[in-house]
């Protein structure tokens, strides 16, 4: 019997080859502890700074840091925009990122659209496009403009892809807007109820509201990345804001078709 190690496996004695952090949720508010939308799970809302803090000396203190750390989204409570603290508790946040000494890649989720327009993120430090990789002779690689995404190297032969998970999505846009009025089409032709927060009786729950999805450009765009890193034999992760899996099993996924095999 071969008792050789299996190359592709990594055993006890092996040094990765790089690591990275990832968080996500942290929901700040200056508000008392509360609960999630439907109820049943607790959310605490003030002592989140805490536990960012927490995590954020962990990583400071590591013997080999990682290389990057990947936020989620949701980083602040979409109760701040009620209490007109959305800036307030942004800037408290991300004052608080300031003390990791590695690079923060950012994610929208929905509480990022309940606190802001999607033109006020894009000029936000929560756009952090100006950390791509940009391929020398692969234009096709570039992210159009109008949708925040992007991807980076962290390692040789490694490719991380930011995905913009609410491209098309009814929040963040001007109601007046021709790509308002197509994703909120899109959305009653699968969500009948007149509450769209709502996926009670539905065969796809992922039409809710607070969902979104991603636009033909997109997937496009994702299909010639990840055909660059096929041919160059790049592993790769998707990076995209994260939903309620018991609510949203997955993204507005009749919004687009991806190609790549």
């Amino acid at each position: 019997m071969d008792d050789k190690p299996n190359p592709g496996t990594l055993s006890e004695s092996s040094e990765p080859l790089f690591s990275f952090g990832v968080i996500a949720d942290i929901q700040y508010a200056n508000l008392e502890d509360g609960y999630n939308y439907q109820g049943n799970r607790r959310r605490y809302y003030r002592h989140s700074l805490l536990h960012l803090q927490g995590a954020i000396e962990y990583w400071n203190q590591e013997s080999t840091p990682p290389c990057c750390v990947l936020q989620l989204g949701d980083i602040i409570d979409g109760y701040n925009a009620q209490y007109k603290a959305s800036e307030r508790s942004l800037e408290l946040v991300m004052n608080t990122f300031q003390r990791l000494r590695v690079p923060v890649h950012h994610t929208w989720g929905n509480h990022e659209f309940y606190n802001f327009s999607r033109d006020y993120l894009t000029n936000s430090k929560l756009n952090t496009k100006f950390l791509e990789d940009q391929i020398v002779h692969h234009p096709e690689t570039v992210p159009s403009g109008s949708y925040y995404a992007y991807h980076f190297a962290p390692f040789p032969k490694f490719r991380f892809i930011l995905l913009d998970a609410y491209d098309l999505s009814v929040l963040g846009v001007d109601q007046s807007s021709p790509k308002y009025q197509q994703c909120l089409r899109m959305l009653r032709e699968h969500n009948p109820n007149m509450e769209l927060n709502s996926p009670q009786g539905l065969s796809e729950p992922q039409f809710v509201q607070f969902n979104g999805g991603f636009s033909q450009e997109q997937l496009n765009w994702l299909n010639e990345v990840l055909t660059f890193s096929d041919t160059n034999q790049e592993k790769v992760v998707i990076v995209k804001g994260m939903q309620d899996p018991n609510l949203s099993q997955c993204h507005w996924s009749k919004m687009g078709q991806l190609k790549h095999q």
